[in-house]
């Protein structure tokens, strides 16, 4: 089962770039971030044509979070729970199921900038919440993946110029300790048990040639709950579909799982 996680940056300007990258990646299951479309105005007919089911928990204008699937969807659920009176669409979790069950959670965790301020305060209570659920998860002993963009640069090894991102929302300390808090729950982060060495990017900005200078950063993470790390076997990031035509400025990271 091939699981991969991709913050589009607008699924209306990915309208060719996203099916091209499916035909040739062929995952099993995609976990979308920043669909910035209501459910009601997503394009489903390019996905159902070849083979995925699709459910979303959209918002017209920004956020928005999607699962196409080509695996029966079991459960579905939508919004991160804690907080009742959060309207943002950041979260959306289901069952897909194949030899194995895995519980699939899409996230697009709050950007937090400009920090410190209203914006970081509701990232970390965010972060906060994501804890209490990814817990409540274990409790289950499903196999959990929880996949996205967590707007998080875990270690300086995770950018190639972490000295630029030294007082930003994504590296400050509080930011890296409330993803460690996740991890030490007993989570792994997937793609560094496949790679553990530098150099491995999934963003990076439009601005100031960070692309062609490889100036990137590691924000997409799909983290496994023990059940799930037994089954990973293989991991990685489609660095070349940045240089593709109308690009997001992330690219697609995803993990093969025997299930």
């Amino acid at each position: 089962m091939k699981i991969a996680t991709f913050n589009i940056n607008g699924i209306r300007a990915r309208a060719e770039a996203l099916p091209s990258w499916l035909d040739a990646a062929r995952p099993d299951v995609v976990l979308l971030q920043e669909i910035k479309s209501p459910d009601d105005a997503f394009p489903r007919a390019p996905f159902e044509d070849r083979g995925y089911t699709v459910e979303t928990h959209g918002q017209k204008g920004f956020n928005g979070v999607a699962i196409l699937s080509r695996l029966p969807l079991m459960d579905v659920t939508r919004g991160l729970p804690g907080d009742q009176t959060d309207e943002q669409a950041r979260w959306i979790e289901a069952t897909v199921t194949g030899q194995a069950a895995i519980r699939l959670c899409g996230l697009y965790l709050p950007n937090g900038n400009p920090a410190p301020g209203p914006k970081y305060d509701y990232k970390l209570s965010w972060m906060a919440r994501l804890r209490d659920r990814a817990a409540a998860l274990l409790a289950t002993e499903m196999a959990v993946v929880m996949a996205g963009d967590y707007n998080v640069i875990p270690d300086p090894a995770d950018a190639a110029r972490p000295e630029a991102w030294s007082d930003d929302a994504l590296f400050l300390p509080e930011s890296r300790a409330a993803f460690r808090r996740i991890l030490n729950l007993g989570y792994s982060d997937a793609l560094r048990l496949c790679h553990p060495g530098p150099g491995h990017y999934s963003f990076w900005d439009y601005q100031a040639g960070a692309w062609p200078k490889n100036h990137g950063i590691r924000i997409d993470h799909l983290l496994v709950s023990p059940q799930a790390a037994d089954l990973v076997t293989g991991a990685g990031i489609d660095k070349a579909v940045r240089d593709g035509d109308k690009p997001s400025d992330h690219v697609p990271v995803w993990i093969t799982l025997d299930a």
